[in-house]
């Protein structure tokens, strides 16, 4: 963007500077990917099948790209500086309204098209934002306007296909094959995308600041997993209820599994691979923000997902008075349930394989013991798969903690030296703005004179 550009009395747009942090405006913003990921979640569990999860992991990835879409612009420019908050809360509005159609895009072809189309009209209305503001940007910047446009075939056709999948349908008189056109107009939705950014390559791009990007998909995973608590709550059905031992127990479980997930990745492999895309430079590093970062993220959140609806179907039938404790779970709740759980630790370790290059026996376990458990889990009582399930995730804490404890020493030393050199450096650079010569100031006049 080369500087800052006059915005009026709004104030210009403000770039990215190597090294810059999270906008708060960023989170902000990303409360409505709370909403979304909830509404996802209820909508799943309402009425869990095939096809359902099908839809849910469809609308899943069309979100997810908007998402990844909306942070390849905070790259460029700062979300909460000068006129861009005014066009973010249109987006917010957008995207909001995309969530509220998301339980009706793939209701009865030959009902209402009201949904449908709203979550058509809302993605156009945000993806239309990210697109005119990333063109304002980097309208200085004739190699990136250049990548820009080889988007833009991605952006026409991924609308059209939306459109498509909301209007043709009910000009279709078998409800089926009405149902097989508009799943497949998704799927071909969610290939463009994903295809696209394999295609264009990352000639032209950058990561301005490896340490924003790193943060920025950080805090979404914390969301993600921070969903999935709320989702213990509300759709275990534990509110509104006398409150029971085995529910408590049940919660904390949730919370505990919950926990482990956070710490197998935010103890040592998140810290790690944000010093590995600090050290990578130029396609290197955009190919790793790309892959582990845009990509690998999806399929673990998604993991997270799961995980959370399946533990709702052990917890409701925990809770519920004609169920119980001793009653087993039927259905795909506990098969969910560890099979997010597996899901999230297998991406994860593709997650350290793409940004470490190496790969963690104990992650290789813990993956073949979940596995493993799965069958026995499903003739267990409902009490005895979770704690079957939070006694496999602690283990993989504790086996990491001893076996890891000299690399994860030596990480938080390098991290600590790093932050210690950052703040003397910001606090020497702060110090020119309060090193006021005193033969600048005012003369002081005596009280008692």
């Amino acid at each position: 963007m080369g500087g800052y550009r006059r915005g009026g009395q709004l104030g210009p747009a403000v770039p990215i500077a190597p090294g810059a942090r999270v906008d708060r405006f960023e989170v902000f913003f990303d409360l409505v990917f709370v909403f979304s990921f909830f509404i996802i979640t209820r909508a799943t569990a309402a009425n869990i099948s095939g096809k359902q999860l099908l839809h849910a992991g469809l609308v899943f990835a069309v979100l997810w790209w908007c998402w990844v879409v909306h942070s390849l612009v905070a790259t460029r420019v700062r979300l909460g500086e000068g006129y861009v908050p005014v066009l973010m809360v249109i987006a917010m509005a957008a995207l909001f309204a995309f969530a509220l159609g998301l339980p009706q895009a793939f209701s009865d072809p030959k009902g209402s098209a009201a949904g449908p189309m709203l979550v058509a009209i809302s993605y156009v209305v945000v993806r239309g934002i990210h697109w005119i503001l990333y063109q304002h940007v980097v309208r200085d910047s004739p190699q990136e306007r250049r990548q820009l446009r080889r988007f833009a075939p991605e952006l026409a056709v991924s609308i059209v296909l939306l459109l498509a999948a909301a209007l043709i349908p009910p000009q279709i008189g078998d409800p089926d094959q009405a149902a097989t056109v508009r799943d497949s107009l998704w799927i071909a939705v969610v290939v463009v995308q994903y295809a696209t950014g394999f295609i264009v390559g990352t000639w032209g791009w950058g990561v301005t600041s490896a340490e924003h990007w790193t943060e920025r998909y950080d805090l979404i995973l914390i969301i993600a997993l921070g969903e999935s608590v709320i989702s213990t709550g509300v759709g275990g059905n534990l509110l509104g209820k006398p409150v029971t031992w085995p529910a408590v127990a049940a919660a904390a479980l949730g919370i505990v599994i919950t926990a482990a997930l956070w710490w197998a990745h935010f103890d040592f492999i998140g810290p790690a691979a944000r010093i590995a895309l600090h050290s990578a430079e130029g396609g290197p590093r955009v190919a790793m923000a790309r892959d582990a970062y845009a990509y690998l993220y999806l399929p673990m959140i998604a993991g997270v997902i799961l995980f959370s609806i399946g533990n709702e179907q052990i917890l409701h039938k925990i809770t519920d008075p004609a169920g119980g404790i001793a009653e087993k779970i039927e259905g795909l709740g506990v098969p969910m349930f560890f099979g997010g759980l597996i899901c999230y630790f297998a991406v994860n370790m593709l997650f350290q394989l793409r940004t470490l290059h190496t790969v963690s026996w104990t992650r290789v376990g813990v993956i073949l013991v979940l596995t493993v458990a799965l069958p026995i889990a499903q003739h267990l009582p409902a009490l005895g798969a979770l704690t079957l399930a939070a006694v496999i995730c602690v283990g993989l804490v504790a086996v990491e903690v001893l076996v890891m404890s000299s690399s994860r020493r030596a990480l938080r030393a390098a991290v600590f030296q790093e932050r210690t050199s950052h703040e003397a450096h910001e606090a020497a650079w702060r110090a020119r703005w309060h090193n006021v010569d005193e033969t600048d100031e005012p003369p002081r006049r005596d009280p008692l004179g």
